[in-house]
């Protein structure tokens, strides 16, 4: 997914790419340890995604461009 600006926080990139359907779902998922970026478990929903960086969610993965 493109971004506008530097970053994009990680909840806000869930809802983006319509991986959850709310921020609060993607708060539990991310607080439940069920989110990854760059291969590592992420457990703050206001991580700051840049390009480059991947997420990996429920079987899907995602590149930050």
């Amino acid at each position: 997914m493109k971004i506008d600006g530097d970053h994009i926080k990680l909840d806000s990139f869930l809802k983006a790419v319509d991986a959850v359907s709310s921020g609060g779902e993607a708060k539990f998922l991310i607080l439940d340890g069920q989110v990854r970026v760059n291969d590592e478990p992420e457990l703050r929903r206001g991580r700051k995604l840049r390009q480059g960086d991947r997420v990996t969610f429920a079987g899907n993965s995602y590149q930050v461009e």
